[in-house]
């Protein structure tokens, strides 16, 4: 298959801002990554996108809209919109010259157990907007035949390993608003896959509720506080560790109630060790330990979360950029090659990343007006 140039589109539970990434791929071996831009989200936006995720609890059919729900998916195409033509700006791009828009959406429920999952942003319209075709609602199918529907990147984890020619088998770690973790077992092998528990979620809450600020920025809070470790027992009694992999979750299955008497300091130790533990406990189930821990996503600009994820798992940890990948770009840049594998019937999840029957393909694709 010759290689198509796609865009990839993320809007992440960390709700920083939409993420475009270019790439041109074959959707399977054939990866050449491009240029990435972040376009971060208003004050007004996170709001609104926090009050939309409140209101989709209410959700039993992932059509329905209550609540604010209608006037955030409007935001999220529109955003999603804005930051497809600022990056083609950005980077002198001819849309003409583009193929294909992988477009995920922004997640406000994910309830795989009753067969369920919400993404908001509407692909039919980003489609018409822009002039080039785009895959979108990719979860979906997945759920519908008894998967979990995430998580979605594994497959092109294993393709950037293959390409790097990296020794396995290794581990390649996201650290979002959820965590989750990608191990790579042996070249050609599927993918073993799942969430781990919090990744960012809980300490940018405890921060933002706190403080105002959306995130512990470079670990600072965390770095001067201590862990209390009856605290910690009691966020990691939380019985979605004990269920088998593969598992995912939705971002607001756990709570901070236990930190709430912390000072700030303490708190954000705690929920830092919460996550790293949370992570070394999903690698003590892995099949074999693997030889490297790759790290990606918005958690790697934590130093102490980082430095934490070590020493509780006993693997340095390696940034993605040691590999010249990129721990900011990698979902967006994953959903531009899952566009091209969706779009030529590829499967995108498997038995041992999502707890799908058999390999499945997904999404749903929007032809250009």
């Amino acid at each position: 298959m010759r290689l198509l140039r796609s865009i990839g589109l993320m809007s992440g539970t960390s709700m920083d801002g939409v993420d475009v990434a270019l790439v041109d791929t074959d959707g399977e071996s054939e990866v050449r990554l491009g240029p990435f831009l972040c376009r971060p989200y208003s004050d007004a936006d996170r709001t609104m996108l926090r009050r939309a995720m409140e209101d989709a609890r209410e959700v039993s059919e992932r059509n329905a809209r209550p609540g604010i729900l209608v006037e955030a998916e409007r935001m999220i195409t529109e955003r999603h919109i804005e930051a497809v033509e600022a990056f083609l700006v950005a980077n002198n791009g001819d849309r003409a010259g583009i193929d294909l828009i992988g477009f995920h959406g922004q997640t406000v429920l994910h309830r795989p157990e009753n067969q369920l999952t919400v993404q908001i942003g509407d692909g039919d319209e980003l489609a018409r907007r822009l002039g080039i075709p785009v895959a979108f609602d990719f979860r979906a199918p997945d759920v519908a035949a008894g998967g979990h529907g995430a998580p979605l990147v594994p497959v092109f984890h294993r393709a950037l390993a293959e390409a790097a020619g990296i020794e396995l088998p290794a581990a390649i770690l996201n650290l979002g608003g959820i965590a989750n973790l990608t191990y790579l077992a042996e070249r050609g092998a599927d993918p073993l896959a799942w969430d781990t528990g919090p990744g960012n979620a809980l300490l940018d809450d405890l921060m933002l509720k706190r403080t105002g600020a959306t995130m512990d920025r470079d670990g600072r809070a965390a770095a001067s506080g201590q862990v209390d470790e009856a605290a910690l027992r009691h966020l990691l009694a939380h019985p979605y560790f004990e269920l088998p992999p593969p598992k995912s979750l939705d971002r607001n299955v756990f709570s901070a109630a236990a930190v709430e008497l912390l000072t700030l300091q303490d708190a954000a130790a705690t929920l830092v060790a919460f996550t790293a533990e949370s992570i070394a406990h999903a690698m003590r189930q892995l099949p074999g330990r693997p030889k490297r821990l790759i790290a990606a996503g918005g958690g790697t600009k934590n130093p102490v979360l980082l430095a934490e994820i070590a020493k509780r798992t006993g693997i340095p940890v390696e940034l993605a950029e040691s590999l010249g990948w990129s721990a900011d770009a990698m979902e967006a840049q994953a959903f531009a090659y899952l566009a091209v594998r969706s779009r030529a019937g590829l499967p995108l999840t498997f038995p041992t990343t999502t707890g799908v029957p058999r390999p499945m393909t997904g999404g749903r694709l929007a032809e250009a007006a």
